[in-house]
């Protein structure tokens, strides 16, 4: 199923898709060129990566673990270049927490995220040089870098001067005059063949003997030139035509018409019996499809049940996919706070086992017990003071309350 769903994905976009992570890889390679990434080779002891590294082939060596710790290190440093801070992942790390972090960093770029993250683990193929892809261009963004229009050197061209001879009269050079000057030329002006024909007879008839010496043209070219303009008008080949041209045109139509006609006769009869097989033909070919129709009908209908059913389960898939990706970003981050409190707790153990606390807390009660003691006295003293203060007061008021007891007579004497 996950072949013909594949081979399903890849007709939809295209026959050309395969190759496009070689495209996308060689493309990487340039950026990762201009962030220098050969500083993070060297610090880790890798040589440099080659032009399809990360992308994935049936014919290609590859060697998924080196791969994908490559992937990671890169990764890790294009994210940390893009201004966010990234721990490097270890070589023993756990890789499905190290990819979905990669992913999460990637998301708050805003890149999308489409695929499972089980894609990265092969640690090459299309969705690994996207990834790194997209970081690069972030790097990039960080640093300002733009791209420029190149700058393609000029050659000087020798420029070839072409001699034109005014004198030499070409076919074509005469086409175009004799189409763009008008026909208006009188029969006297052109020359007749027939005339021309006669008139070469007549001087042969005459006799001509040939020259004995070499004949040397005394002509001037200028005056030449000017009588070859005067003259080249005139020099058009005219061909009178024959008025009885158009009734051999129609003896030949009428044979035409005959012979289409007879032959009609004889193609037509073997187009009514084709005709006839095709009609009965399809007739067979009708009631067998609807016999075919009929018998499979059930067929149909379970295999468009069974295409529902794959949808779906594709939709849950899906569904599933980004569930799981979520739940293993909760558990790396759950699994961090765990390992907090186990430091925690170990941190507080190793403190209660150390005497140190006991022996400051002995020191305490000690000192508490001396200074309850010393309370202690305190109250003593102040509750004897108190008991003193009351009974003086208490002989005080006595004696006052014998004093308001005088007798009289007493009074009475002073």
């Amino acid at each position: 199923m996950t072949d013909d769903t594949r081979r399903g994905e890849d007709d939809e976009r295209g026959p050309g898709a395969a190759y496009q992570m070689f495209v996308v890889m060689e493309d990487l390679l340039d950026k990762l060129k201009l962030l220098d990434y050969e500083e993070v080779m060297s610090k880790h002891n890798m040589k440099a990566l080659s032009r399809h590294y990360f992308a994935s082939s049936p014919y290609m060596p590859s060697n998924p673990g080196e791969q994908f710790y490559m992937f990671t290190i890169i990764a890790s440093w294009l994210i940390n270049e893009a201004g966010r801070p990234f721990e490097q992942p270890q070589e023993y790390d756990d890789p499905n927490a190290t990819v979905s972090n990669i992913l999460v960093e990637l998301r708050a770029f805003g890149g999308q995220v489409d695929f499972p993250p089980s894609k990265l683990k092969a640690g090459s193929g299309e969705h690994v040089c996207y990834v790194l892809d997209r970081l690069a261009e972030e790097a990039l963004k960080k640093k300002r870098f733009t791209w420029k229009k190149p700058c393609y050197p000029t050659e000087d061209l020798e420029e070839e001067s072409v001699m034109e001879d005014d004198a030499e009269l070409t076919l074509s050079k005469v086409e175009e005059e004799m189409t763009e000057e008008p026909d208006d030329y009188e029969e006297d002006d052109l020359i007749d063949l027939d005339a021309l024909k006669a008139r070469t007879n007549q001087n042969e008839v005459n006799g001509s003997s040939k020259p004995e010496d070499i004949l040397e043209s005394n002509t001037d070219v200028a005056e030449w030139n000017l009588e070859v303009e005067r003259v080249l008008p005139q020099l058009k080949v005219t061909i009178r035509t024959d008025n009885k041209d158009w009734r051999i045109h129609v003896d030949q139509m009428h044979q035409h018409k005959e012979g289409i006609e007879s032959s009609l006769k004889e193609a037509k009869g073997h187009l009514n019996k084709l005709q006839e097989e095709i009609s009965k033909t399809l007739e067979k070919v009708g009631s067998r499809e609807k016999y075919i129709n009929n018998q499979l009908e059930h067929l149909i209908q379970e295999f468009r049940s069974a295409q529902s059913k794959l949808s779906e389960a594709k939709e849950r898939y899906q569904q599933g996919s980004g569930g799981v990706t979520e739940r293993t970003r909760v558990l790396s981050e759950i699994s961090e706070e765990l390992e907090r409190v186990k430091q925690e707790m170990e941190e507080k153990g190793s403190s209660m086992t150390d005497g140190a606390p006991v022996v400051k807390i002995k020191q305490s009660l000690t000192k508490l017990k001396q200074e309850i003691v010393q309370m202690d006295i305190r109250m003593g003293v102040v509750e004897h003071t108190l008991l003193q203060a009351k009974l003086k007061e208490k002989s005080n008021m006595t004696r006052d309350m014998h004093a308001t007891n005088i007798p009289e007579a007493a009074i009475g004497v002073y």
